[in-house]
């Protein structure tokens, strides 16, 4: 099991005591959105895009300050946790081999009426695609359901009353915790649905995907979810 939670059970008392290193894929604003919410969590963040480093290295500076632009390759080797934000249609471009595992989070989605068809999503859950096309990696579907702008500004201590809940999916429990520790530092109660399958439940066009819920308003969304399913 990765030693993640550990790293994310750390208190931050210094810049030094980093909970763990977070490596991104995509730096659109998905990705430097999660950069700079890890980095408020107190992250380590590596963020890549598909080209040079450099291309990005100013932007990433100004844009999520204290990330470092690396190459692709770099941002999986270093990463405890690798998060996926580019464009859903450039999964190919991710090298495969490379995340093998590594537990990595799919924060992308498949919305045909924005992005148009696309056949390799139209049957069974888009994460279900990108896990047969990473069979290494330990993949977990979360981030998906809440917007760039919100995960920002929603974050809330432990034990609020209002706290905001993401759902988290996978067909490995250990990855799904240790995602579930990160999604907790990132201050919002993290909900654990079940196979890459139930992520369906909480993908665009549901009642969880794109709404704000506590972790007892998604169980009972999930409730619901289920018996429509069986």
């Amino acid at each position: 099991m990765s030693e993640f939670p550990t790293h994310a059970a750390t208190p931050i008392t210094s810049p030094e005591a980093v909970r763990g290193t977070l490596g991104i894929l995509g730096a659109g604003r998905v990705g430097t959105s999660v950069a700079r919410a890890a980095l408020k969590a107190g992250y380590a963040v590596n963020i890549a895009a598909s080209g040079d480093p450099s291309q990005i290295a100013l932007i990433v500076e100004i844009v999520v300050p204290g990330a470092k632009a690396v190459t692709a390759a770099e941002a999986v080797a270093s990463a405890d946790i690798v998060v996926l934000a580019l464009p859903l249609h450039k999964y190919r471009s991710i090298d495969a081999a490379a995340l093998s595992g590594k537990i990595v989070i799919d924060a992308m989605n498949y919305w045909s009426p924005i992005d148009g068809t696309q056949d390799d999503f139209e049957e069974g859950t888009s994460s279900e695609t990108i896990a047969e096309y990473l069979p290494g990696a330990r993949l977990v579907k979360t981030l998906n359901h809440i917007g760039y702008h919100e995960l920002e500004a929603d974050d809330k201590p432990s034990g609020h009353p209002h706290r905001r809940a993401l759902a988290v999916a996978s067909d490995d429990t250990q990855a799904a915790y240790a995602v579930m520790h990160f999604i907790e530092n990132l201050g919002y109660d993290a909900v654990n649905t079940g196979s890459l399958a139930s992520g369906a439940s909480f993908e665009p066009g549901t009642i969880i995907f794109g709404a704000a819920h506590t972790a007892a308003e998604i169980h009972q969304e999930l409730a619901r979810w289920n018996a429509a399913v069986a």
